[in-house]
């Protein structure tokens, strides 16, 4: 019966890694769409797109590995809170090994992109824009440039490697004994701690990334998918009554030099900006007549009701985050056992939707890795949805555009490196809406329940299954090692959680904006500081 037992869990763990294979064989096909999508067709490099699908596939499959993690845990136990007979000591360590030196090889890779490959890539083609520069010297200033980032993840490691997380237990132990103890703690992790803060420190700055875009583009999606954009034709009669009143101003101006006198440099410098107004309305008028008179216009008219219901139905699952998220940050409030502790919670005081939901969906594999991926592309889409309405800004000055096959190389690393640092955040996020389950899925655990028969006026013990929380023995529980990863350091769950107030709060204020804001053009907007704007590409796919 055991041998029996043991073979069908070893087939169903087998089906599992393979459902996982086939997800990232999945990513990488939908790394490649997604990145062709968005580049210059006129200026796409080879290695900066085979770095930008890189960079974001990788961190779509550590994402991937979060309800690995939790169906390995899970599936060690039965429901009745007993360890299954094949999970004995050996067999846990050895699957709780497998997945952590899988977030070791995942995690030292997205550091290595981070902090040189992408760095590099972007350094060499920002010194390939200057034309009397060799091959070899682009090279030797990217290195330069990128030696700078390899310090900072250098320090990184350093200090998350030798801060003191457990303090020596002789107070009167001399420096020297101090050292030492630092050393052995590193040792014991294993680089456990010093990858942890690295990895924290980049989720920290993914935090901010989607507080300033997944929230506003949570709001941002299916309001302009509900608003959708403003009539081609509309516009174009717009446009050419503009270009009257332009052409009406620029002879008013000329006529002044019929005499052959000469013009004052004030109707000068105001007739050259008609004129390069005129020459912008006039190429706005060529675009607008394409897509008016395209398939492609008509097609998306087509899809108009489509759009609205889709529109619809994100608002609710918009409205499904933010209430679970609340509702887990209030219970953080009311329940937790303070800052110094992360504001960790023990056990589920005030239930969410999603908390609820996910350990439900998880007893039918793979309900519940179907859903967790349905989230992580549903922030990947509302991220980009809020970097294409917002750009990408240092401070007050925008850096680049991000357009449908008109998006640079040098924007398109920017792009993956932004949602590269969102979806690491989304691992945390996903913590916050159902804490319970990315600790311990599933699990229960036995306790002793006192029983009194009045009858017979004697007492006994009964074991009943509870669900395993953080107040749970070590013994009886098993967590998993995402959860390891992410609250390493006190400091870094305390921060996430006023983020996550943040994120609410810029949600809240985008849905304003967004409801006070029009309809969008039918293109997007001619400026003459588009670099990437030509006539022969026309923005057919903003419609």
């Amino acid at each position: 019966m055991a041998a029996a037992a043991a073979g069908a869990a070893s087939a169903e763990l087998v089906i599992g890694w393979c459902i996982f294979g086939l997800l990232l064989l999945a990513i990488l096909a939908f790394c490649w769409i997604y990145v062709r999508k968005y580049q210059s067709q006129r200026e796409s490099e080879v290695v900066s797109t085979i770095t930008a699908i890189f960079s974001l596939a990788i961190a779509l499959i550590t994402s991937a590995l979060l309800p690995v993690d939790i169906f390995l845990v899970s599936y060690m136990k039965n429901q009745n809170g007993t360890f299954k007979d094949w999970a004995n000591a050996n067999v846990s360590r050895q699957i709780e090994d497998t997945v952590l030196y899988g977030y070791y090889t995942l995690y030292s890779v997205i550091l290595f992109c981070v902090f040189f490959w992408i760095p590099f890539v972007y350094f060499y083609y920002e010194e390939k824009d200057d034309d009397d520069t060799g091959k070899c010297t682009q090279v030797k200033m990217a290195l330069k440039y990128t030696l700078g980032f390899v310090v900072i993840c250098a320090l990184l490691l350093l200090v998350g490697a030798f801060v003191p997380l457990n303090l020596p237990d002789n107070k009167n132990s001399t420096e020297w004994e101090k050292v030492k103890f630092l050393f052995e703690e590193l040792g014991s992790s294993h680089g456990l701690a010093a990858l942890s803060f690295s990895i924290s420190s980049l989720t920290l700055v993914g935090m901010l990334a989607a507080i300033i875009y997944t929230a506003y583009g949570m709001s941002a999606l299916p309001l302009n998918l509900i608003k959708g954009t403003r009539n081609a034709a509309y516009e174009r009669l717009e446009n050419t009554e503009d270009i009257e009143e332009v052409e009406q101003h620029i002879q008013t101006i000329k006529s002044k030099s019929k005499d052959g006198r000469p013009l004052p440099a004030r109707d000068r410098r105001a007739l050259k900006q008609f004129e390069e107004r005129l020459r912008t309305l006039r190429k706005r008028e060529r675009r607008l007549e394409f897509i008016e008179n395209s398939w492609w216009t008509k097609f998306c008219g087509a899809l108009r009701p489509l759009k609205i219901i889709w529109g619809i139905f994100f608002i609710f699952v918009a409205l499904l985050f933010v209430i679970s998220l609340f509702l887990s940050n209030l219970d953080k409030a009311l329940h937790s056992a303070g800052i110094d502790s992360g504001f960790i919670i023990f056990g589920a005081n005030l239930s969410n939707p999603l908390n609820m939901l996910l350990p439900l969906l998880q007893t039918v594999f793979p309900l519940d890795y179907i859903l967790i991926t349905i989230i992580i592309m549903y922030f990947i889409f509302t991220s980009m949805a809020g970097i294409r309405n917002i750009g990408i800004w240092f401070f007050w000055i925008r850096l680049y555009k991000i357009r449908r096959g008109r998006t640079r190389p040098q924007a398109l690393l920017f792009l993956c490196m932004i949602l590269l640092l969102i979806v690491l955040h989304t691992s945390y996020m996903i913590y916050s809406l159902a804490p319970q389950y990315v600790m311990y899925g599933s699990q229960n655990y036995l306790i002793e329940s006192n029983m009194t028969y009045n009858d017979h006026r004697g007492n006994s013990s009964l074991s009943v299954p509870k669900r395993c929380d953080a107040d749970a023995p070590e013994d009886q529980c098993t967590v998993t090692r995402t959860y390891l990863f992410l609250h390493k350091f006190w400091f870094f769950s305390a921060a996430y959680y006023f983020g996550n107030w943040a994120f609410l709060g810029v949600f809240i204020i985008g849905f304003i904006v967004s409801c006070c804001k029009g309809k969008k053009s039918v293109l997007e907007r001619v400026d003459e500081d588009d670099s990437d704007l030509s006539d022969d590409e026309p923005s057919l796919y903003s419609v």
